[in-house]
């Protein structure tokens, strides 16, 4: 029947429409065939027709290659233990912090020369390389006795030649103290003046009450040992996420090495040669399946996973979520109790912006999958200073 139709249509309206209908009428059998038999697939179906279509004869015939999705189990505790890192904020970190805090709300004074500690004003010159910046720093930022030599007992107006091969610990400060591009920054290797003027101490602020209600609101904190307390929670706070986030790339990497299964690599490529958006090279297509594959393999693990422990996120979880998130962002501003109705107020806006509850599900997801792998996974446990877990983890 379909195929009379198809030709009534062929005569009325041109090879067009049948195109069309025949189009339409292969992504309904596809897409029927693959659901009557279950098959999981990866990309789309690729047409196996080695030559084109004659649309002039009566009957067509279509084959199409599949990538079907590997059959594979995980084996989420494995063998080897994955160090979890419990970081911790030492006596050393906690007292910087203090020093820094104190510096940040104290006094600045004027002075006309420069002495150690103090914070100076003034304008790097290059006329060569077009450096022409007025900048502030800490004398303490510049590196190197004999650089930083040349600033003790200069006065307001004095002009100073540096130069700047190690004039900073990181060349990336050239970017921000000599306004030089990214790529100049690197190994900059030139003399420029410096001309100072404006040369301030630094008078810390005084450990007291008003200092305290200043920073984390009135009362909350009324002694150096609670303000230590206090730095050292809120910092062990944001560590966990750095924890966690290591936690995260050494399960899945765990995982992608311990679940063996064959990807249709050749098909992969040719899908992605054949559904790019501009023309794509074989060898350009297989580049970037090398470069996805990993990915792909941890797509499959983690889907796998999420079916087999049911671990998906509901209306209700969503929207509590979202809820305790309102309350934190709301007591930032010092609203530490606000009513349901409130909360349900807001959250029922959120929840009414398509993106945001996208964007909410997967970071709901990601949580409910990492409280997963802390369960199941085997960890051992490390406790360690955060700039040992910098070196440790960053090199």
């Amino acid at each position: 029947r379909r195929q009379r139709q198809m030709c009534i249509r062929d005569r009325q309206y041109g090879k067009a429409v049948l195109v069309e209908e025949v189009n339409k009428i292969l992504q309904e059998a596809l897409h029927n065939y693959l659901t009557e038999e279950k098959l999981d697939v990866l990309g789309n179906p690729l047409p196996k027709n080695d030559t084109k279509t004659d649309w002039d004869t009566p009957n067509f015939s279509f084959d199409f290659e599949l990538g079907l999705s590997p059959k594979f189990e995980v084996d989420i505790v494995g063998k080897k233990a994955i160090t979890h890192y419990n970081i911790v904020a030492d006596d050393k970190m906690i007292n910087d912090q203090v020093t820094s805090i104190r510096k940040q709300y104290g006094e600045l004074i004027a002075k006309n020369e420069v002495e150690k500690n103090d914070e100076i004003t003034g304008v790097f010159i290059n006329e060569e390389k077009g450096i022409d910046k007025n900048t502030s720093f800490p004398l303490e930022i510049i590196k190197g006795k004999t650089q930083a030599k040349k600033f003790i007992g200069a006065k307001v107006g004095d002009v100073i030649v540096l130069k700047t091969k190690g004039l900073f610990a990181d060349d990336h400060q050239n970017q921000t103290y000599l306004d030089v591009s990214h790529d100049d920054a690197h190994g900059l290797d030139i003399d420029v003046n410096f001309q100072i003027k404006e040369v301030n101490k630094r008078e810390m602020a005084e450990l007291n009450q008003d200092f305290f209600d200043k920073i984390f609101g009135k009362d909350v904190v009324k002694t150096k040992e609670e303000l230590k307390a206090k730095i050292k929670e809120d910092a062990e706070r944001q560590f966990v996420q750095q924890s966690d986030q290591k936690l995260m790339d050494e399960v899945v990497e765990s995982l992608i090495s311990n679940t063996k299964f064959d990807l249709p690599g050749e098909f992969l490529t040719r899908w992605i040669q054949s559904s790019g958006k501009s023309p794509m090279t074989e060898e350009e297509a297989k580049v970037e399946y090398e470069k996805s594959e990993k990915g792909l393999r941890f797509q499959l693990i983690e889907g796998k996973i999420r079916k087999d422990n049911d671990i998906q996120v509901s209306f209700d979880e969503l929207k509590d979520h979202s809820k305790n998130l309102i309350k934190g962002q709301m007591a930032q501003y010092g609203q530490a109790n606000p009513s349901e109705e409130e909360l349900d107020s807001i959250a029922a806006r959120i929840m009414s912006n398509q993106e945001e509850v996208k964007r909410l599900s997967e970071q709901l997801n990601s949580q409910k999958l990492l409280n997963f792998f802390k369960e199941t996974t085997k960890l051992k446990t490390k406790e360690i200073a955060y700039d040992k877990f910098i070196k440790e983890v960053h090199g």
